[in-house]
């Protein structure tokens, strides 16, 4: 039989068939896949083949299809392994927030990276807009642009006013999303705002430390009545960039990427080198100072051993 994974809690594996039938499955044996080290090696999103071992709906996994695209993370209690969040997306979707509580830039261009290696088109929503001061709704106009400009989709939001909102079910209309952010950002009340059905569970922002509570604790794929599905993930407090080399770095940052192959040199690192291209359109306004300035946070990690800078909102 063949399925998707729709939710990994570790030790099982909900799989979803054509048919509509969830079989709840458990891996073969010591599965690995060629070329991935990870704690993981089956993640939502994976097709799967497997067989029945009993009557009461369990089997076991024999077969992981190869993938279309992932998304990769460093494992935050292992430095060196690899965690996949979800397979064969068709986008990647960060909410963030300014306050309540604040997201990095530098979280936001980490996730954006990954997901340039794979071809997945990113969207970024700037949620809670109700909670804006003036300061804030500076900081949400320059980053509107700054992004917008890098060729990424970018919606402010807000529940609590149905702000937008109709604009973000737009996006996920047809598509495969992985919805991705830290805890207390209003992932899953936003979901249940777009699908009431799914109820996804909610809880406060803890005040004392201004930092979201983890509701959602394994990923799990939801169908969307009206076309597509979303991937709901456990609040990420940290992204760690893994699976591909440092030298790839600014061939993930689309308005570099735009001016890095004028440069003099071939192996410009886009740092220091005379005639470099990159740091010309930085003085010249055409690459933003902070994504920029992301960018050399991201090469100068041990490796990329350490844990991410906050290069706050």
């Amino acid at each position: 039989m063949e399925g998707t994974v729709i939710k990994s809690t570790g030790s099982w594996l909900s799989v979803l068939t054509e048919k509509g039938e969830t079989f709840q499955c458990k891996l073969k044996g010591n599965f690995r896949i060629k070329g991935i080290k990870s704690t993981n090696p089956v993640a939502v999103g994976d097709v799967v083949g497997f067989e029945l071992i009993d009557s009461e709906n369990t089997g076991l996994i024999q077969t992981i299809f190869p993938r279309n695209n992932y998304i990769i993370r460093k494992s935050t209690k292992l430095s060196k392994v690899s965690h996949i969040i979800a397979a064969n997306i068709d986008q990647v979707c960060i909410i963030a927030t300014f306050i309540q509580p604040r997201t990095s830039t530098g979280f936001i261009d980490r996730i954006l990276v990954t997901a340039e290696a794979y071809h997945i088109p990113g969207v970024i929503i700037f949620n809670k807009t109700d909670l804006h001061k003036d300061k804030q709704t500076e900081q949400l106009n320059k980053l509107e642009k700054i992004y917008s400009d890098a060729g990424y989709t970018v919606i402010a939001t807000s529940v609590k006013k149905a702000e937008n909102l109709d604009r973000v079910k737009a996006i996920l209309k047809n598509k495969k999303t992985l919805i991705t952010g830290h805890s207390g950002v209003g992932k899953s009340a936003m979901v249940n705002a777009i699908e009431p059905r799914l109820n996804l569970k909610t809880r406060e922002i803890s005040y004392t430390h201004n930092k979201g509570m983890h509701t959602t604790t394994f990923a799990e794929m939801f169908g969307l009545s009206f076309g597509g599905s979303i991937i709901d993930t456990p609040g990420i407090k940290e992204f760690g960039l893994t699976d591909f080399s440092r030298d790839e770095i600014a061939e993930r940052f689309p308005e570099m990427r735009k001016y890095m192959h004028q440069c003099r040199f071939n192996n410009c690192t886009h740092v220091h080198e005379p005639g470099c291209a990159v740091i010309t359109a930085i003085e010249n306004g055409n690459v933003s100072l902070s994504r920029y300035e992301n960018y050399l946070n991201i090469l100068t990690d041990d490796y990329w051993e350490k844990t991410e800078k906050d290069f706050r909102l």
